[in-house]
């Protein structure tokens, strides 16, 4: 009896330890980065012009990523609507539409995706003339993702 009580006894501790050893284990962690992003000027009305972007995002990590919310930014870009300057819509609590993200599903480790959105900044010239060139400080950013086991 005394046997099986002691024997008991090592094989909860046993347990315990397992227990703690896979808990400590080092967690998997997705990472994207952006591999290719290009900026376009898209004539949208009359007067009217915006830039959109189109690119892929590779997974680097090490484990799946799944919710991956990539928009763009002007960092250089007013926010006033002026005729003949780039602007945005920064205001604090208008979110981005749909249409000015991209959201991907699923993205396995060493994946490669494409992703496409519109409406980074806006342009407005009541002459008809089209932008001579994109803004400075253009970027695409990874906003938000979700791992997946880990």
């Amino acid at each position: 009896m005394f046997y099986r009580n002691r024997l008991a006894a090592v094989f909860l501790f046993l347990l315990i330890a397992c227990l703690c050893f896979v808990s400590c284990a080092e967690k998997k962690e997705g990472k994207v980065i952006i591999t290719e992003q290009k900026f376009s000027i898209r004539q949208d009305a009359e007067y009217n012009w915006v830039i959109d972007v189109t690119g892929k995002i590779r997974n680097v990590g090490k484990a799946d990523v799944k919710k991956v919310v990539v928009t763009g930014y002007c960092r250089s870009c007013g926010e006033v609507l002026t005729a003949g300057v780039w602007y945005v819509n920064n205001v604090a609590d208008i979110a981005k539409t749909s249409g000015q993200k991209d959201v991907i599903s699923y993205l396995t480790v060493g994946t490669e995706e494409d992703f496409s959105f519109k409406e980074v900044a806006f342009y407005f010239n009541q002459s008809g003339q089209s932008p001579e060139a994109l803004p400075d400080k253009l970027e695409v950013v990874t906003e938000s993702f979700e791992t997946v086991g880990g």
